[in-house]
């Protein structure tokens, strides 16, 4: 079996009693660095000395698969540094591989720093999206927001404090000064930090230079005030474009807050006159 165990983001204290048991009497760890994991047994008090073996981004397409191997038949559990594996971190492959081969994957819950910086931004938690690190490059990085700027639902992104400020100048740029964000640094840390605003805020504050882990957490776009009218034209124009019907009426659902359903009856009805 797969055992994806999460830990602490930063505070130790959050380490769940099933966690420390299961380090206790675990076998085998597969750790995304097993210095990091060694030095959380130590400051955990787990006196078990399992085996570690390193799985990370550059070797986990080739451990993979001998990892599953051995959890066919042992107990392997597998940890990144912080958080849940597999959620921007080592973990996916192992467990697409050993679900693809009947290997039973289940998991330790745990602390997150998604769910923990959505909690308390103070921005809506009914919908949302995590998209991971931004790319590096700024062209990539506008591209991608620009795709991003019609989403509805509140977005939650991972990034390095040297390109904070940076980011949020792009965000202000494809999303506008004043669309809602919360930077959450340091989570459950002695130095933790959430500060709220607009995104033009945000940016120039960030120029002052932001330390520590950073998770931002962005409002979704508003309904755009559009006509019935005028959104059966975008997706009659997506749908000349060479879209499928189906996904234009989605995207534009999206975008406007027309219901789907309402817009692809209606596309229909234009083609029957």
């Amino acid at each position: 079996m797969i055992l994806l165990a999460a830990t602490p983001i930063g505070n130790l204290g959050d380490a769940s009693q099933r966690l420390r048991e299961t380090f206790e009497t675990a076998r085998v760890i597969a750790a995304e660095d097993t210095r990091h994991t060694a030095q959380l047994l130590r400051k955990l008090g787990i006196e078990n000395r399992p085996e570690l073996i390193a799985l990370h981004d550059h070797n986990e397409h080739e451990r993979a698969a001998v990892l599953v191997e051995r959890a066919a038949e042992e107990d392997i559990v597998l940890v990144s540094d912080a958080g849940m594996p597999t959620v921007s971190d080592p973990g996916f492959r192992v467990v697409q591989l050993a679900a693809e081969r009947g290997v039973e994957v289940t998991a330790i819950p745990g602390p997150s720093a998604v769910i923990t910086a959505l909690a308390v931004a103070g921005l809506p938690t009914d919908r949302f999206a995590f998209e991971g690190f931004l790319p590096r490059k700024q062209g990539e990085r506008r591209r991608a927001l620009a795709a991003l700027a019609v989403e509805r639902r509140t977005l939650v992104f991972f990034e390095a404090p040297s390109r904070i400020a940076e980011s949020l100048e792009d965000l202000a740029a494809e999303f506008g000064e004043t669309r809602r964000a919360a930077v959450c640094r340091e989570l459950t840390k002695l130095h933790e930090e959430v500060k709220r605003g607009g995104l033009g805020e945000l940016a120039a504050w960030a120029l002052e230079g932001v330390r520590g882990e950073i998770v931002l957490v962005v409002e979704g776009a508003a309904a755009a005030e559009i006509s019935p009218e005028v959104a059966l034209a975008e997706v009659q124009q997506r749908v000349a474009s060479g879209e499928r019907l189906k996904d234009a009426a989605r995207a534009v659902s999206e975008a406007t807050g027309i219901a789907s359903k309402e817009l692809y009856a209606a596309a229909l009805a234009a083609r029957e006159h």
